[in-house]
């Protein structure tokens, strides 16, 4: 080989192990811990397409001839959603109380909510409350349980729309 080869060839090896020495370095330092040693974590994670504002109505038989062929359909439905209300008791004390808008142009999307609480590993008596129709008072679901959260455990609050619940996993 020529000396400009043999001479390219080991600044292009030096260069890469400069390169793997600094993602070496990297890969496990600085050290980092999601948690506290004594913390859990619990995740808020609800994303609900909330009721309609205004119910379907009926269309009669009249306005249906009037109505080119493709539009013919038996009900109207106005697209607004309600949107969702959550709130989060943790031994009493409400850590999460909020509002969130349904998506969309029409504001006929799901609604949706992502926060992230760290708690202290232990045992807490939690309540999640749940509105997802236009009415201005009270909940629609509701979820009184036990919490038991173990060091570095992460809990989701979700709602199931199958089983039209709040659920803990």
């Amino acid at each position: 080989m020529q000396p400009s080869r043999i001479a390219s060839a080991l600044g292009q090896a030096a260069l890469y192990a400069v390169f793997g020495g600094v993602i070496a370095l990297f890969s496990g330092w600085p050290a980092f811990t999601a948690l506290a040693p004594d913390q859990g974590q619990l995740t808020v994670s609800v994303s609900h397409l909330g009721k309609r504002l205004q119910p379907c109505e009926e269309i009669g038989a009249e306005e249906l001839a009037r109505l080119p062929p493709n539009m013919r359909a038996v009900t109207r439905c106005p697209r607004e959603r309600a949107p969702l209300r959550l709130e989060i008791d943790i031994d009493g004390e409400t850590l999460l109380s909020e509002s969130a808008q349904s998506t969309g142009l029409s504001s006929d999307g799901a609604a949706s909510f992502y926060r992230r609480i760290p708690l202290k590993a232990g045992r807490y008596q939690i309540a999640v409350r749940l509105r997802d129709s236009p009415r201005e008072q009270g909940f629609d679901y509701v979820l009184e349980s036990v919490l038991s959260l173990r060091p570095a455990q992460i809990v989701v609050v979700d709602f199931d729309a199958t089983t039209g619940q709040v659920v803990l996993r």
